[in-house]
């Protein structure tokens, strides 16, 4: 499994692999450690956030975020041509098009876990227990925001986390 966080002391982006045999996340920058308990994964999926302990992950697609905004843009630039020039057909068949590739992307993609505090992305983590890991939650989501917003003493804002 790939495990993708910003470290908690340097605070820059690491990215580690996790193996069952591994016994702490090291931060590659920085000497920043935390041990991995034996409650922390069942069968090499995390049960909790190998790197704040938080319980609640989400769930999501391992998509680009960036690809898909491209799909999305070339989408709507390519039935906006075809409408410019009197071709509904054409525009509908475009739209139809790049919603039947989203679809079968959906479906093939594999599912990442998220953690809702430190917002650490794991992939590779193989058949993810949707009982346990549920999809985002935003209120949950609220909650966690609303805590790191009281623990820096900010007033909190409507940021949304990065996925």
């Amino acid at each position: 499994m790939q495990l993708v966080f910003d470290c908690p002391k340097c605070l820059n982006t690491a990215a580690v692999a996790v193996e069952e045999t591994t016994s702490a996340v090291d931060c590659p920058n920085c000497s920043w450690s935390r041990t991995i308990g034996p409650a922390d994964r069942v069968q090499g999926s995390p049960q909790r956030c190998l790197v704040c302990g938080c319980d609640d992950l989400w769930r999501q697609k391992d998509f680009p975020i960036l690809l898909g905004l491209v799909m999305v843009g070339t989408g709507v630039i390519s039935s906006s041509i075809a409408i410019y020039y009197y071709q509904p057909v054409l525009s509908m068949v475009i739209l139809m098009g790049f919603a039947l590739i989203d679809m079968l992307l959906f479906l093939v993609m594999p599912d990442c876990l998220v953690c809702y505090r430190c917002h650490a992305r794991f992939r590779g983590t193989g058949v993810v227990n949707p009982d346990h890991h549920p999809k985002f939650d935003l209120e949950l989501n609220e909650r966690y925001r609303q805590e790191a917003a009281r623990l820096q003493g900010a007033p909190p804002s409507a940021s949304h986390p990065s996925t």
